[in-house]
């Protein structure tokens, strides 16, 4: 079983109406991966969907659908917290990359979830950094 772990916009994508093709190849993509067992988040892309959920779409999410999502899609595949092992490595990342903190926070969960592969369209792709290699999920 190969872990993957999903980027929060993978997830933004799903309830994204304006992207009709980004939506539909991360609808499959997280049903894939989650029928598999393959799909990993952190806190992180929880608390980051949670705020763009509420006011980005053209009809935001309700705080009960909200609510369902994450009962339903990302608590299940959440298995990274937050730990001062994480955060470090995150600091090392970003000093190595010299990418944003919160984009090094999203490598190094990848790295402790055991992930080698980190689906983002944000990264460079085909980097590898820790065991994890980026990968965009549109190319």
């Amino acid at each position: 079983m190969a872990l993957t772990f999903l980027d929060t916009n993978v997830f933004v994508y799903t309830l994204d109406a304006a992207e009709p093709a980004k939506q539909k190849r991360c609808e499959d993509m997280v049903a894939q991966l989650m029928d598999a067992g393959e799909a990993v988040i952190s806190y992180q892309v929880i608390q980051e969907f949670t705020s763009v959920a509420l006011r980005r779409f053209q009809k935001a999410q309700t705080p009960r659908e909200l609510d369902q999502y994450l009962e339903r899609v990302l608590w299940p595949i959440c298995t990274v917290f937050p730990s001062p092992a994480l955060y470090s490595q995150a600091i090392a990342i970003s000093r190595q990359t010299g990418w944003s903190f919160y984009d090094a926070l999203m490598v190094s969960g990848a790295a402790m979830g055991g992930c080698p592969v980190l689906l983002t369209e944000d990264l460079q792709d085909g980097r590898k950094i820790r065991g994890v290699e980026i990968r965009n999920p549109f190319k």
